[in-house]
Order: structure tokens, then C-alpha cells, then sequence
């Protein structure tokens, strides 16, 4: 939501291989809150014949299509479809995906799964010889997940951190405390060593993992401070707060930081900052 500059000098957004196991097929959805588009991407081992998509995007024929073209590419058929969370511009299209392909939808909420599996914390998803690893991050949403893939060094965050700007705290559903946690998860995960980028859900590949996810950190740590000086100031409603904090975001996007500063007085409210 935040346009700021984000550590890392991020690549352009580019369709195609990003590693030497990650392809993106970049949705054509691009808005404020999307960016340039939900970035679907493509997993498999390099010579495998089973892949994984994460984020089928939306339901749009022509994306579906070109992500079986890439599948197919690679000489690979979709074996599994994963969900980082159950937003639109990242489900809509999992069920028709998973039909073309003959698959299932493993996600966290029930509500957007296709079969019987799921996904929680600590589950190894495998296909092929890839592995990925689940790693819960709600805060976004309750139900974000992130995805470790070891064998590129990387890290599928979903929408937890953005390839541009920050991320919007989906109140009531999304939480800042466990926002700032999964940060927290993410940053320790980073600092353990064998993951050093980012592939987000929307925005370019970002090559400094530690650098975005404490500059994550340390913007958050800003924003809280300016709210609780908005409300020291007199501000009593979300929107007050939202016109005197984020002044300089688009007024088209100021519903979506009107969510994220609900979060942030309920974060407030919680440890007794503000009445």
C-alpha cells in the first residue's frame, strides 16, 4: 500500500524464470493493491516431471492457460496447487486451474481447498524431488501461509511482504500483533542462513531478504507511533487518523489503509497505548 522504496534494488517484474526452480506467470490484474499483478508462480525440480503452482491467481482463461503453457513448457504436468492465503487475486482461479490440471487445492482454510489435504505449519509439500516448506504467517490474513523452497534459497511470502511498497493489515481478519510476529518468524528464518530472497505474490524478486523484512519492522514500529501521536492529537476516528498519517498514499487506496490503521488501534488498545 505504502509506495516507499524497499531495500534490495528490486529487478523489474518479469514473467519467466526467476530461479533455477521458479518460474512466474505473471497475472493480468494489475491495480493499486496488486501491483503489476498476482505473480502465479510455477515450482519443479529442473528435468522433473511433476510441478507445484502457487497462487493460481485469478479466474481469467487466458492466465490459466498460460500457466499450464509454462507447466508444459518445462515439460512438466501441475501435480500440486497451493494457496498462500484465501484472497481472490490469489485463489479465484485454483478450482478451474485444478480442473484443467487434474489436481487438488491444498490451502489452510478449508473453505478454498480442493480435496482432502490441507496445509498447517510444518508441512513438506514434495513433487517431483522439489520440497517446500510450510511456514505459518498470518497478519495479512489469519490464514497466510509462506512457503520455504531450500534447495533456491528463497522464501514465497505471498502478500507478508510485497516485491514493491508494504502490506496492508486486513483488519478484522488480519492482525497486526500476529503480523509483526510472522515478521519476526520470517527475519529469524532469514537470519538462520540458506534464505537470502524473496519471491512475493505481487512485485519484483527481492534480492536482500534481511534487508526488506527490517526495513518491515522498522516501518511498522513508524506507523504505530505516528497513530499514537495522531490519537494524542485528538484523532478519534480511522479516518481522521488515516488523513493526518497517510497523507501522502493515494486517496484511491485510503480504504486499504483505513483497514490497516483499525489494526493498528486494536494493537494499540490491546497494550493499554491508547484508551
Amino acid at each position: 500500500m505504502d509506495s516507499f522504496r524497499i531495500p534490495g534494488d528490486p529487478r523489474p517484474v518479469v514473467a519467466g524464470p526467476a530461479t533455477a526452480r521458479a518460474t512466474c506467470v505473471l497475472a493480468p490484474n494489475p491495480s493499486p493493491m496488486t501491483l503489476d499483478g498476482t505473480n502465479t508462480w510455477l515450482l519443479a525440480e529442473p528435468a522433473a516431471d511433476r510441478a507445484v503452482v502457487v497462487d493460481p491467481g485469478p479466474l481469467h482463461e487466458g492466465h490459466l492457460a498460460a500457466v499450464l503453457a509454462a507447466a508444459d513448457e518445462r515439460g512438466t504436468r501441475i501435480a500440486e496447487i497451493l494457496l498462500t492465503h484465501g484472497h481472490p487475486d490469489h485463489s479465484e482461479g485454483a478450482v478451474r486451474l485444478a480442473e484443467l490440471a487434474g489436481c487438488g487445492v491444498r490451502a489452510l482454510d478449508p473453505a478454498h481447498r480442493l480435496g482432502s489435504e490441507g496445509l498447517v505449519e510444518g508441512d513438506v509439500v514434495t513433487a517431483g524431488g522439489l520440497e517446500l516448506r510450510v511456514l505459518a504467517t498470518p497478519g495479512h490474513s489469519w490464514d497466510s501461509l509462506s512457503f520455504v523452497l531450500p534447495a533456491d534459497g528463497v522464501v514465497l511470502t505471498g502478500d507478508t511482504v510485497l516485491g514493491r511498497g508494504t502490506t496492508v493489515v486486513a483488519h478484522p481478519d488480519g492482525k497486526l500483533g500476529e503480523y509483526l510476529d510472522s515478521l519476526a518468524r520470517l527475519r529469524a528464518l532469514v537470519e538462520a542462513g540458506g534464505v537470502d530472497r524473496v519471491l512475493p505474490a505481487h512485485g519484483p524478486v527481492l534480492d536482500d531478504a534481511r534487508g526488506v523484512i527490517e526495513f518491515y519492522l522498522e516501518h511498522r514500529a513508524q506507523r504505530l507511533a505516528q497513530v499514537e501521536a495522531a490519537v494524542a492529537a485528538g484523532d478519534r476516528t480511522a479516518r481522521e487518523v488515516v488523513e493526518r498519517v497517510y497523507a501522502d498514499v493515494d486517496k484511491n487506496v485510503w480504504w486499504a489503509a483505513e483497514m490497516s490503521v483499525r489494526a493498528q488501534l486494536d494493537y494499540l488498545k490491546e497494550r493499554g497505548t491508547v484508551g
